[in-house]
C-alpha cells in the first residue's frame, strides 16, 4: 500500500475516506483492523455482494464507453496559441515528444521483462501494451504536428475565426477531417 499514490493516483488518506464511504453504502465491509509496530492502524476491507454488482456495472461502463475529457494540450493549442512564439512552442513539443518516446520504450521493455518472469498474464500484458501504444501514438502525432507547425507562415499560429473564408479555403484536403463528439457519439466528418 505504500505506493498507492504512485500507481493509483490517490493518497492513502483519500483512499481510506473513499473506503469508509463505500462501507456506508454497503459496497465493502470491515474485516479487521490491525496495527504493526509504530505504524498507524490499518483497516482491511472485503467487497460485499452489492459491491461486486456495482463493480460489474462500473467495469461494463468502462469497457463499453469511450471517454473524451478535456485535453489540456488541445485546449492550449486551440485557444492559447495566439501570440505564441512558434520556435518556443516547437521546442516544448519536442521535449514532450521525447518524454512520450521514452515512456513508450520503457513500458515495452518493462512489459517484456514482466512477461518473461511470469509476473504478467495475457490480460495484464495486453493492458500494458495498450499504454505503450498510447505513448507511441502521441509520438506519431507530435511528429505530424511538428511538420504542420513548420509549414505555417508568420501569424498563422493564431486560430482563424469561424467565419473566415480564408480558413476554409487554405485547409488542405487531408486536414479537412474533423472529429465530432455529439451526445456521446463519435463521428468523423469530411469537410468539402
Amino acid at each position: 500500500m505504500t505506493n498507492v499514490g504512485e500507481w493509483g493516483g490517490v493518497s492513502v488518506g483519500a483512499l481510506y475516506r473513499e473506503l469508509r464511504t463505500m462501507e456506508a453504502e454497503g459496497l465493502v465491509e470491515t474485516v479487521r483492523t490491525e496495527k504493526v509496530g509504530r505504524r498507524p492502524a490499518r483497516t482491511v476491507y472485503a467487497i460485499t455482494s452489492e459491491g461486486r454488482l456495482e463493480l460489474a456495472m462500473l467495469r461494463e461502463r468502462a469497457v463499453c464507453s469511450i471517454h473524451w475529457g478535456p485535453d489540456p494540450l488541445g485546449v492550449a493549442l486551440t485557444f492559447g496559441s495566439a501570440g505564441a512564439d512558434r520556435e518556443e512552442l516547437a521546442s516544448w513539443l519536442r521535449g514532450r515528444r521525447e518524454l512520450y518516446a521514452i515512456a513508450g520504450s520503457q513500458l515495452g521493455a518493462e512489459r517484456q521483462r514482466l512477461v518473461a518472469k511470469g509476473y504478467l498474464g495475457p490480460v495484464e500484458a495486453a493492458t500494458m501494451y495498450r499504454a505503450q501504444l498510447h505513448a507511441e501514438t502521441e509520438v506519431r502525432w507530435h511528429d505530424e504536428f511538428a511538420k504542420i507547425l513548420a509549414e505555417l507562415g508568420p501569424g498563422e499560429l493564431a486560430p482563424k475565426s469561424a467565419g473566415s473564408q480564408h480558413a476554409a479555403s487554405t485547409v488542405q484536403p487531408a486536414r479537412q477531417l474533423a472529429i465530432v463528439l455529439e451526445y456521446g457519439r463519435l463521428a468523423i466528418v469530411r469537410h468539402s
